[in-house]
């Protein structure tokens, strides 16, 4: 929570005479249980900033067993520039015992602690926080009534927050009423019973955490902002993009996609199958793109180490699709709920033999619809399969951006069918072509044969050792023409200096904000994050040459050499010594502060001399 008036690490004594101050952002974080419908009171704060054209971000964590427990939602909000949810918070939000004895340490010096009296007992010589004792499951029993007992406590909590931070009360009622519209009328009226409850809480009792946020300026011309999750952004940005035929098998975090594509594409003449498992899905995606169709097909991590015999067969006979990879922690059943970025090497180099494709990866969920669009497009004209990694962060997270112009985007593909000419060849050695689907008349009375086997330029079957080497130079060339119609790499901040920071997937934001920390104690840094992983942007080799240090920060384990995935490619193709790794592994994001502190570890360890500058950067203080 950043005020004008009120630095970060100031106690509850000085937050005390702010109650009417505005403050540019603040973090909350809700913990309790799965079962609380924490998940749902953070889901209404972000779609209230998406209306209220403020920025917002949020991150959660949630228990992989069916029988629940421990979970959190932290939630983001402000009028600035929020490129993360936050290292810690100002706010939390503590239900139960285990949830404040787990995430005290979460909250920051001077922030409060708000916690239900009945089942919280705060340590009482803890004197860095304000703590907030409130009736929460006493009085939402109080204002439900019935046998609702405790039920309706999150947005008994709700009405609280909208209180504590002067939000529009309006707006929120408005988001209840379409998020419990559907079902019993009871449950609505319940709803809303608690959450006035929670907002007629006495303000004597709150009077050291009133705050108000700051009202961002409009901006003349803006478009309309959109407020989702990044498993949403994408599949409308694979309806947008003209997807209207997929396969796939439900596994976590992917299976959100899967659903509302079963649900959607009918509505624009489509079908989605839900198979038996997941080599019968691909398989049965790469049956509608045989038939002419753009496909898509998804899974997470252990999903798509089964699709890859199905993908090799896609890669000989040049088939367009769509995969998407929802990572999550690995391997084997891993962590199916906690965030991973170590699918990397499998996307690009999985099945066996030779199979070039196409890696994609969103910085953020924005960049979720549009990498839809991308990977379509890519596909189409290349007529070859694209993975589209995303992960479990980027799966969950709500964040609120500018509504696309749909109009200008939205395409619509049908099969085509058009005669072929007497000399068409669907797999020349010269040149790029698509996919023909049956049912083209071809002029030369010869119809292309499609299958697994190696074949020439007709597609039959051939075995002969020199056909072989030119098919497979023919499909390395392929994927590398991708890379000529790419656009340039976006550099964030410095264009030469000390360090370049790499990052892809969910780590943008963090690495955005660490830039700014990095550079505000006078060390020079660049950020490039990476959306095209394979092939590689152009130009890559030239911007590299003026860093003294590159420095790539990936959620994934060093291996035995000392190098994440994408460092490990990065050397690989550059032969660049000073390429290093940061890397981790326990299932949760990057905050802001570990990418800082190891970035000042490893320019210590490289350079003596930069000593003083590290102790610079680790002395500056930690905001949201």
């Amino acid at each position: 929570m950043v005020s004008p008036n009120i630095p970060p690490g100031a106690g509850a004594s000085a937050r005390a005479t702010s109650s009417l101050a505005p403050i540019a952002d603040v973090v909350i974080r809700f913990a309790g249980n799965s079962q609380d419908g924490i998940q749902a009171v953070g889901g209404f704060l972000a779609r209230l900033a998406g209306r209220s054209d403020q920025e917002v971000m949020t991150y959660m964590t949630i228990p992989s067993t069916i029988s629940g427990g421990p979970s959190i939602f932290q939630v983001r909000i402000g009028s600035g520039e929020i490129l993360s949810a936050g290292d810690r918070a100002d706010l939390l939000v503590a239900f139960y015992q285990h949830s404040y004895e787990s995430h005290r340490a979460s909250l920051r010096p001077g922030g409060v602690l708000l916690y239900d009296s009945a089942h919280v007992t705060p340590n009482p010589d803890d004197k860095e926080i304000t703590a907030v004792a409130v009736p929460m499951t006493a009085a939402t029993i109080e204002a439900v009534g019935g046998s609702s007992k405790e039920k309706g406590k999150n947005i008994y909590v709700l009405g609280l927050l909208a209180r504590m931070f002067d939000l529009d009360v309006t707006k929120l009622t408005q988001l209840i009423k379409e998020r419990f519209g559907g079902k019993n009328e009871d449950i609505v009226r319940n709803a809303l019973l608690a959450f006035d409850a929670g907002y007629a809480y006495p303000a004597e009792h709150l009077s050291h955490c009133l705050f108000r946020l700051e009202k961002p300026v409009p901006v003349a011309g803006g478009r309309p902002q959109v407020t989702t999750d990044g498993n949403t952004a994408l599949t409308l940005g694979l309806l947008a993009a003209g997807v209207r035929h997929g396969a796939g098998y439900p596994i976590t975090p992917w299976s959100s996609i899967m659903e509302t594509l079963r649900t959607e594409l009918p509505k624009y003449g489509g079908l989605f199958v839900q198979c038996e498992d997941e080599i019968a899905a691909a398989s049965t995606a790469l049956g509608f793109s045989y038939c002419g169709h753009l496909a898509v097909t998804g899974s997470s991590g252990p999903g798509l180490s089964l699709k890859m015999e199905a993908l090799g067969w896609a890669t000989m006979a040049e088939m367009p699709l769509i995969v998407v990879n929802v990572q999550r922690g690995g391997p084997s059943t891993g962590m199916p709920t906690n965030i991973e970025q170590s699918d990397l090497l499998q996307a690009i180099y999985g099945s066996h033999g030779d199979t070039p494709r196409v890696v994609l990866a969103p910085k953020n969920v924005e960049d979720c619809f549009y990498i839809a669009l991308e990977a379509a497009r890519i596909a189409r004209e290349f007529s070859t399969p694209v993975i589209i990694l995303t992960d479990q962060a980027l799966a969950t997270r709500i964040e609120a951006f500018d509504e696309p112009d749909l109009p200008k985007l939205m395409v619509d593909l049908k099969p085509d069918l058009a005669p072929r000419g007497a000399t068409y060849k669907p797999y020349p050695l010269d040149e790029v072509r698509r996919h023909a689907p049956p049912g083209s008349v071809m002029g030369s009375g010869k119809y292309p044969t499609v299958s697994g086997l190696e074949h020439d330029e007709l597609g039959h079957p051939s075995a002969n050792p020199a056909m072989h080497m030119k098919m497979t130079a023919k499909r390395r060339e392929k994927i590398k023409s991708v890379a000529a119609t790419l656009p340039a790499p976006e550099l964030f901040g410095d264009q030469s200096g000390d360090v370049l920071l790499i990052g892809w997937g969910c780590t943008y934001g963090p690495i955005r904000e660490a830039l700014g920390r990095l550079r505000g104690a006078g060390a020079t840094v660049g950020h490039l994050q990476l959306r095209h992983i394979h092939p590689l942007d152009h130009g890559l080799e030239e911007i590299f040459a003026r860093y003294q240090h590159i420095l790539v920060v990936e959620i994934n384990d060093e291996g035995l050499y000392g190098f994440g995935q994408l460092a490990t490619l990065l050397r690989a193709r550059y032969c660049i010594p000073s390429i290093g790794s940061i890397t981790k592994t326990d299932g949760l994001t990057y905050k802001v502060s570990e990418i800082v502190e190891r970035v000042a570890k490893k320019i210590s360890l490289a350079d003596p001399a930069a000593g003083m500058r590290k102790q610079s950067v680790l002395a500056m203080p930690v905001r949201n």
